[in-house]
């Protein structure tokens, strides 16, 4: 887990270095600020409609050998795109293309690094190998960011493609000597005899996706948090250089202190054990309602006490989201169920800061952001009075004095004396008899009915 940490650190010092001076260079290519646009919305694209298919190819395939084919895949875009840049024979349409390749190769390559580093770990320590992996992305986010600029005045732009290349061929050397954990978690379970390959498809992640309530609440709640806040950068850089009158330095200051939050909420999420959707709501209304004061403040000191435990509240809150999304389902669907989260998030992820703007040009920034918070938290609430009381399994523990005697195979007999307990999942709207375990002595497991 330590060498994949710190693979990932260089990944992400590499991807940074390089998304840091690439709108520029889109920009300085075009002169386009619609075409510059149109290059990330490309890149992004692929998320949206593929997802789900990307999701089904890390769940038929190694997740070590998929890792190392999309490493070294984006190793070659960025060496090509270096060299293009270099030769100054970059135009708009391998510009394109290339973003288009990145797009579509990244469908599968997030998944399957996500799924294999939780592997390297035992299955309680998946909620801090996530933990980590946010720490990593955002160290490497603010190392890289700085790099860019001496890596392009030192040797160009095309140095930051190529930095980024190495970066990935880092990567894909690491993964074949990376070992899983003797407990990393359950087996990918073969599916239902007769049932194999509409199991592996695309259309049973989505049934599955949409069939499991607490993964469906965990969409709208992002949803809802996309459209109506969380995109700081936008929101808060219009109040700051707006109604609070600041400049460029006082946002380097609220840049920062998001940063800093980001690091501190990665450090928090990092101790999870057992995370669950209460506490992503929870976490997602408290920055929304931070979201509110927000709006009120009138100064910029006073938001930056506000923007640290907003940045806080969103990072633990995403370490907790992700540790559902990659431990639910399992292991035969997790490559699925992310597919389909990238599909939603990268859905709002686009819809989100056009909504944003409009939403400011029309009632301004600061009751933007007080009527989005209102919206979260009233969804949030919404949502939890209209949740369905007692549709959760309960566990319950049967007295063997109530259902009497307790059949058991001739293989082994209870000692007598020795206490039965039965534990049984009801469910509310089932009736009829009941699979539970009666465990009366270590070496004898038996199934035994439970009368309706």
């Amino acid at each position: 887990m330590r060498w994949w940490a710190a693979a990932n650190f260089v990944s992400n010092v590499g991807t940074w270095t390089q998304l840091t001076v690439q709108n520029l260079l889109v920009l300085q290519i075009t002169g386009s600020a619609a075409v510059t646009g149109l290059s990330v919305s490309l890149q992004a694209a692929p998320g949206l409609l593929l997802g789900l298919a990307g999701g089904a190819v890390v769940d038929r395939w190694s997740h070590k050998v998929t890792a190392t084919v999309c490493q070294a895949l984006l190793a070659a875009v960025a060496f090509a795109t270096c060299l293009l840049v270099a030769l100054g024979r970059l135009d708009l349409p391998a510009l394109m293309a290339l973003a288009l390749v990145t797009g579509v190769v990244a469908t599968v390559d997030g998944p399957a690094c996500s799924l294999l580093g939780n592997g390297l770990v035992p299955a309680r320590d998946v909620p801090s190998a996530i933990g980590v992996g946010s720490l990593v992305y955002s160290a490497g986010r603010l190392v890289g960011a700085a790099l860019a600029g001496v890596t392009v005045a030192a040797f160009g732009t095309a140095a930051a493609y190529g930095l980024n290349g190495l970066s990935f061929l880092f990567v894909a050397s690491v993964i074949p000597f990376l070992r899983a954990a003797p407990d990393a978690g359950e087996p990918a379970e073969a599916p239902p005899a007769g049932a194999v390959e509409e199991d592996r498809g695309v259309r049973a992640g989505l049934r599955y996706f949409l069939g499991r309530p607490r993964l469906v609440a965990l969409a709208a709640m992002n949803a809802v948090s996309a459209l109506f806040g969380r995109n700081y950068s936008l929101t808060l850089v219009v109040l700051v250089t707006g109604p609070l009158a600041g400049n460029a330095a006082s946002f380097s200051w609220v840049s920062t202190t998001l940063a800093a939050g980001g690091i501190v909420g990665a450090v928090l999420g990092a101790r999870l054990r057992s995370p669950g959707v209460r506490l992503v709501a929870g976490l997602t209304a408290a920055g929304a309602l931070l979201q509110v004061l927000a709006g009120f403040v009138p100064s910029t000191a006073l938001l930056l006490v506000l923007v640290l435990p907003m940045a806080v509240a969103e990072s633990v809150g995403d370490t907790a989201q992700s540790t559902l999304l990659q431990t639910d389902p399992p292991a035969r669907m997790r490559g699925r169920v992310l597919g389909a989260w990238s599909t939603v998030r990268t859905g709002w992820g686009l819809a989100a800061p056009p909504l944003l703007g409009l939403l400011m040009e029309v009632l301004g920034v600061r009751a933007a952001l007080v009527g989005g918070g209102l919206v979260i938290a009233a969804a949030i609430t919404a949502g939890w009075l209209l949740r369905r009381p007692g549709s959760a399994p309960r566990r319950v523990q049967v007295r063997p004095d109530v259902l009497g005697a307790v059949p058991l195979p001739a293989a082994g007999r209870p000692v007598a004396g020795a206490p039965v307990l039965l534990s049984a999942t009801l469910r509310p709207g089932v009736a009829g008899p009941a699979p539970v375990q009666a465990a009366a002595h270590p070496d004898t497991v038996a199934p035994v009915p439970v009368p309706a």
